[in-house]
Formats: structure tokens, sequence, C-alpha cells
């Protein structure tokens, strides 16, 4: 026989029948995608770069690819990890997440980026989310990255620190530099929390983002990081663009 507790989640969904997180169509759970946005949307399922995530051609290989780009460009951390691929589906997902006020997304996000960062997550880890200015959280009234980060810690019990990283300065939006520009604009941007930045000391630190594109912002939160004594610096974010601009 059901239980009470049954029977109410039977009634609920009668009520309120799980909806798809995308399109709003009729889904099988709670937090999902239909069949039909799956198919849209651009999981990176198979081989990727081990320094950013970024999708690269062919199956998944036990040895570490790195992509082009990372093979030039400096990286402060030792791996990354990205769910989706910032196109289509996956960016309109984001942007309304970033944007759009739909902080609901951030629970299914979680589940994505815990699967797609399964390589770098230990119980031993510190979740720690990208910062934002204050002037931005006043307008924005919350932190995506935060959100995803609290989600992570919630979903599989790793630490999280939500204000050891925070933004000294208020710097121009990205949108529309180029990489190198990108990097100058965020350099000394990022520091730790006068009291809370302590946490760092010592820990493995696996950074949460919303986006990589350049890959400037985690660069300059690596630092920062590292700076304030971190002994090992991951990175997991939502999206990856598959090509630095």
């Amino acid at each position: 026989m059901y239980g009470k507790s049954a029977l109410m989640q039977s009634a609920k969904r009668l009520i309120f029948p799980p909806r798809c997180v995308s399109c709003g169509g009729l889904t099988d759970t709670d937090h999902g995608l239909c069949a039909a946005c799956w198919r849209e949307t651009a999981f990176i399922l198979g081989a990727a770069c081990d320094k950013c995530g970024a999708p690269l051609p062919g199956e998944a290989a036990d040895a570490a690819d790195i992509c082009d780009d990372c093979l030039t460009i400096e990286r402060p951390w030792a791996r990354g990890r990205a769910a989706l691929s910032y196109t289509d589906t996956a960016r309109r997902l984001v942007l309304q997440l970033k944007h759009g006020d739909r902080t609901d997304l951030a629970i299914p996000a979680a589940h994505w980026m815990a699967r797609a960062g399964a390589a770098i997550l230990s119980p031993d880890s510190l979740l720690v989310p990208v910062p934002m200015h204050w002037t931005r959280f006043v307008r924005r009234r919350y932190n995506q990255s935060a959100l995803l980060a609290q989600e992570l810690a919630r979903l599989t019990g790793i630490g999280m620190v939500p204000d050891a990283l925070v933004r000294n300065r208020r710097t121009r939006s990205l949108e529309g530099q180029g990489r190198d520009e990108r990097f100058r604009t965020l350099d000394t941007s990022i520091g730790p929390h006068p009291r809370r930045g302590a946490a760092l000391a010592g820990r493995e630190v696996v950074l949460v983002d919303d986006v990589m594109t350049s890959g400037a912002t985690l660069a300059a939160c690596a630092a920062a990081t590292l700076g304030a004594g971190a002994t090992r610096i991951c990175v997991l974010v939502l999206a990856r663009a598959a090509k630095d601009h």
C-alpha cells in the first residue's frame, strides 16, 4: 500500500506534472529536459581538453588530451571540465540562468556539472564560486556561479565557501573583448576575502563558474586562490565556448 507521503507525491504530480526546464513540455522527472530538448542540448560526452573542458574530436581516451588553445595559453590550474558546449539550447539555458531570473536552472545544471566533473571532484575538495562585484550583485540580486556551487555542494556533500574570493574593483563587461584584452581587464581584479579567504590555505579548490570563454576570469581567480595558499586548483563550468574570442 502507498504511504501518506507517496500518495501526496502522486497527487502533486497529477496537479503539477514535471515540466521540461527548457521548453515547458511534459517530462518524466522534475528539473529535467524532455527528449527533444535533450537531443538539442550540446552535452560534452566524448573527448575533451583536460585543461579547459572544450570538446575534442574522437572518443574519450585514458591519456589527458589538451586542446590547441591550452597548449599556447598558460592555465594556472591543473584540470578543467565543462558540462555543455555554449551553443543553441545550452546557450539559451545559461543566459536564462544568468540574466533571466531562472535560478531553478541551477538544480539540473549542478547534476550535469557533477557528472562532467566526476574526475576532478573529491570529498576533500573545496568548491569556490567565481565572485561578482557587489554593484552587479545589487542589480542582479544573485550570483549564478554561487548558485551552481551551492547546488553542487548539496548534491555531492563537498564543502563550499561562497565568498572566499571577492572582486577588488568593478571591471567593464568582457562582452566583445578579445582574448588578450580580457586578460588585461581582469588582471589583479580578484583577490581572497580579507577574512574568509583564509579557508583556501592548504586546500584543493574547484573553482565554479557558468561559462568559460577565454579563461581570463578563471585565471584571475586561480591566481588569487593560489596566492591565498591553496595547494591545487581545478575548474568546473556549466558551459564552454568552443573557441576563444
